[in-house]
């Protein structure tokens, strides 16, 4: 992180295991200049009290940014705009991590900081994850564990234990859980990354490949070397 010229880290913090384990392990690396932000969005007050808890169990600074007002406002001018995307509920809620990674890259241009992000290998190989919103980040150190993984090293970094066993939820609405919208368990899922399944998965093999854009940057149309026949400087005119 510091080659990168970071001279600190910001994380959100939602209450959840995976970003417990990410505040934990950013305090030791940047033990003075570690933040977790706190971003409610119509969000379950359970949430906020247990991202508190991590933050004072673990010494984390924290910073809170309220976005109902900001998701309410946008969602009014959508609806505006097209009756049907405001009633679409998955793009409506995706709305909600987007304006955290905002949010996030706020603090961080502010300070000099870079953004961890909280996702795990499991989210990631089977796509569960909002395109640059959760998926926007400049480091993840939970990228190469599975969700077993992160709960064993939660216990080993002494996570408090009603965090640990919470129902992993994206908190995208009421009563949202990630193995209900996913169709799976991560037993499930990551049995099946470990190869411990005994062949193929049809939902999760649908699942990565539908989601497959999401873990590439994007793609550059390929026109000839200077097809267009303009000079332009390094960020264009």
């Amino acid at each position: 992180m510091r080659l990168s010229g970071g001279i600190g880290v910001a994380v959100g913090l939602s209450g959840g295991i995976d970003s417990a384990v990410v505040a934990a392990l950013a305090k030791r690396a940047f033990p003075h200049h570690a933040l977790g932000v706190l971003l409610p969005c119509h969000s379950d007050p359970r949430d906020g009290e247990d991202a508190l808890l991590v933050a004072h169990h673990f010494g984390v600074a924290t910073a809170t940014v309220d976005l109902g007002g900001v998701f309410d406002l946008l969602l009014e001018q959508l609806g505006k705009a097209s009756t049907e995307l405001a009633d679409d509920r998955l793009a409506v809620a995706n709305i909600k991590p987007r304006l955290r990674m905002s949010t996030l890259y706020a603090f961080a241009n502010h300070l000099g900081y870079r953004v961890l992000g909280t996702g795990n290998r499991s989210e990631r190989e089977a796509g569960y994850f909002t395109k640059y919103g959760d998926g926007g980040a400049d480091f993840l150190p939970l990228g190469a564990l599975t969700k077993s993984q992160v709960r064993a090293l939660a216990e080993h970094l002494e996570v408090p234990r009603r965090v640990i066993d919470k129902p992993p939820s994206a908190g995208l609405w009421s009563g949202q859980t990630d193995e209900g919208e996913m169709g799976v368990t991560y037993e499930e899922l990551d049995a099946y990354l470990m190869g411990m399944a005994g062949g193929a998965h049809p939902v999760i093999d649908a699942m990565h490949q539908a989601s497959q854009h999401k873990r590439e940057l994007p793609k550059i149309a390929p026109f000839p070397e200077g097809g267009t026949g303009e000079t332009t400087g390094p960020r264009g005119r």
